[in-house]
C-alpha cells in the first residue's frame, strides 16, 4: 500500500488534458487540443480512453461555429473520490470529496490533544469507512486519502517530525499505520500546503497562477502553488512563514528559532494578550487557569475574541488587528520571494474576524510590497471556509493519484 510519498512527479499529458476539463468545466475537443499544443489526432485518444475510464463524459454539445457543433466534454465527479483528514489538536475534520473536488460527506471528532496514535488511527478509519457507507460511495472509486497534519514531515515515510498533536506522533509511521486500516493508498502533507492546493481545485483561479496561502489554525502556516503544484523545496517542508523570525532578539520558540511569527500573531499570543486585558478576559470567560499550554484550548478562546472583535468590541478589535498587521508583513515578504498573484486566507483562526484580517492584509500589501508598481497582488478568503485543509487533503490525493501519478 502506497504511504509517504506527497509531491507525486511532473503532470502527464493525460493528467494534464484531465485538469483542464476538471478546471474549464466545460471545453470541446479542440478547445483542449489548442490549450495543450497537442494535435487532434493525440487528444483523440487522450479523451477516448478517459471516457473508457469513465472519468470524464460528453455533456451535450456548444454553440456552432458556422459548422457542426463540438461535443462539450466535462470531468465525471461521482467516477473517483478523494478523502480527506485533518487531524488538530483540537478537533479533527474528515471530508470525502469527489473528482471536481467537492465534499459530499464530513465528519468531525474530537482532535488527538491526548490521544496516541494507537488509538486515535483506528478512530479515524472507524469513521472513514462508517461515512462511505452512509454515503453509498463505492470503496473501489476511492483513489486514497490525505491526511494532513502539522510540519515538519518526512513525507517521503510517512513519519512527523514534530511532537504535535502530542509527543506520542513524533516519529510515528503515521502515513504506513493508516494504509493498513484503511486499505488505501495514503499521503501525509501538511496543512497549509493542503488548504493552497484545494484553492486550485474549488476557488476561482487561473491554471497558471502563482498563489499563496496564508493557514491560520491552532499556528500560523504557509503554502504557494505555481501552476498548479504546490512548491515544497527540497524536503515538502517549504513556506513555514509561522516560524520566520520577526525580532532576532526575541523570545524562543519551541521550533529552535528566535522570535517567531507565530510567538507574535499566532491564536496563542492573542489569547495570552487577551488575559492580560482584565475587563475583556472577564467578559468572554477567558481564564488562563488549567489552560492545555500545549495550544489545545488557544484556539477555542482566539475564536471568542474574533468572534467579538467582528461584532465591534474595541478591546478585541484591537488585539486582532494587531494581528493581522503581523500577518500583513508576513505576507508582504511571501510576496517578495514568490512574486504570487494574490494571496489566500484559509483556516479556522480567520473565523468572524475575516474581513478585520483581509482589510489590514491588503493595506500592507499594498503598501509595503517591493514590485507593487509591476502589478496588483489581490487578498482574498479561502473558497473552502474552515475546512479547507480537509478538502485539500482530499484534492492532493486526487490530484497524485491521477493528474502528477
Amino acid at each position: 500500500m502506497p504511504v509517504g510519498r506527497s509531491g507525486g512527479g511532473a503532470a502527464t499529458t493525460r493528467g494534464l488534458a484531465l485538469d483542464t476539463i476538471r478546471a474549464a468545466r466545460t471545453i470541446s475537443r479542440v478547445e483542449l487540443a489548442a490549450g495543450l499544443g497537442l494535435t487532434s489526432p493525440a487528444i483523440t485518444r487522450i479523451v477516448r480512453d478517459l471516457l473508457v475510464e469513465g472519468l470524464v463524459r460528453e455533456t451535450g454539445r456548444g454553440p456552432s461555429t458556422g459548422g457542426k457543433p463540438r461535443t462539450l466534454l466535462q470531468i465525471n465527479p461521482t467516477s473517483r473520490y478523494g478523502v480527506g483528514v485533518h487531524l488538530e489538536r483540537n478537533t479533527c475534520v474528515i471530508v470525502v470529496a469527489d473528482l471536481a473536488g467537492q465534499p459530499v460527506c464530513r465528519a468531525v471528532l474530537p482532535g488527538a490533544a491526548h490521544v496516541p496514535p494507537e488509538r486515535m488511527l483506528p478512530r479515524l478509519a472507524d469513521e472513514i469507512h462508517a461515512l462511505l457507507a452512509e454515503t453509498g460511495v463505492n470503496k473501489t472509486a476511492v483513489v486514497g486519502l490525505g491526511l494532513v497534519t502539522y510540519g515538519p514531515q518526512d513525507w517521503r515515510s510517512g513519519v512527523l517530525l514534530t511532537p504535535q498533536p502530542n509527543p506520542q506522533w513524533l516519529d510515528y509511521p503515521v502515513a504506513e499505520r493508516m494504509a493498513e486500516l484503511v486499505r488505501l493508498p495514503v499521503l501525509l502533507d501538511n496543512d497549509a500546503n493542503a488548504a493552497a492546493i484545494g484553492e486550485y481545485w474549488l476557488g476561482t483561479v487561473d491554471l497558471t497562477s502563482t498563489y499563496g496561502c496564508i493557514y491560520l489554525g491552532t499556528g500560523i502556516g504557509g503554502g504557494v502553488v505555481v501552476a498548479g503544484e504546490v512548491y515544497r523545496g527540497s524536503s515538502a517542508n517549504a513556506v513555514e512563514i509561522g516560524h520566520i523570525s520577526i525580532d532576532v532578539d526575541g523570545a524562543p520558540c519551541t521550533c529552535g528559532n528566535t522570535g517567531c511569527l507565530e510567538r507574535s500573531a499566532g491564536p496563542e499570543a492573542v489569547v495570552r494578550q487577551a488575559w492580560k486585558t482584565s475587563n475583556l478576559a472577564r467578559r468572554l470567560g477567558l481564564d488562563p487557569k488549567g489552560r492545555d499550554q500545549q495550544g489545545g484550548d488557544f484556539l477555542v478562546d482566539f475564536s471568542k475574541i474574533t468572534t467579538a472583535a467582528g461584532s465591534g468590541d474595541p478591546i478585541a478589535k484591537s488585539l486582532v488587528e494587531r494581528s493581522a498587521r503581523y500577518l500583513g508583513g508576513a505576507a508582504v515578504t511571501l510576496t517578495n520571494l514568490f512574486d504570487l498573484d494574490f494571496i489566500v486566507l484559509a483556516g479556522p483562526g480567520f473565523g468572524s474576524a475575516a474581513s478585520i484580517y483581509q482589510s489590514i492584509i491588503q493595506t500592507e500589501v499594498d503598501r509595503r510590497w517591493f514590485s507593487r508598481r509591476a502589478h496588483p497582488v489581490g487578498v482574498v478568503p479561502s473558497a473552502n471556509g474552515s475546512d479547507a485543509a480537509a478538502i485539500g487533503g482530499a484534492v492532493l490525493i486526487l490530484q497524485r493519484e491521477l493528474v502528477r501519478p
